[in-house]
């Protein structure tokens, strides 16, 4: 199975030794990840940092590690799609036009415990807890 992972999926890797990351690196679904949503992740660094207890080589070597197991999307892949993915989540929440984007793209589903992805009906959403 294919599936776009949110953000929040990737920071939740982070964060700690968790089920999540388990989830990740143990994977026999194709993962991606949009790659304008990167800085997402950067914007997110001291954060984890300090959660985490990580240095700042450690968070990079591990973000290098998780992204062996996660292809990126190429933004150029996501502009056809961009109209309908903001069509279908411009009423619900636009930073995740994106996810749709990039999961239409695909045709795959998105990795996500966010509740919002679950007012649209277009694309097929899985939680952390339908992956375990």
């Amino acid at each position: 199975m294919k599936l776009v992972i949110d953000v929040n999926v990737v920071l939740s890797a982070l964060l700690r030794g968790s089920t999540t990351r388990k989830l990740i690196l143990e994977s026999s679904d194709n993962l991606y990840f949009p790659e304008p949503s990167l800085e997402k992740i950067q914007k997110y660094k001291e954060y984890i940092l300090e959660k985490s207890g990580l240095s700042v080589k450690e968070f990079d070597k591990l973000l290098e590690i998780l992204f062996k197991y996660i292809k990126l999307v190429p933004t150029k892949d996501l502009q056809n799609h961009w109209s309908q993915a903001k069509k279908i989540m411009e009423h619900i929440d636009t930073e995740d036009v994106v996810f749709i984007a990039a999961a239409l793209a695909l045709d795959a589903a998105i990795w996500s415990d966010d509740k919002h992805f679950e007012r649209q009906k277009a694309i097929t959403i899985r939680k952390t807890s339908d992956m375990v």
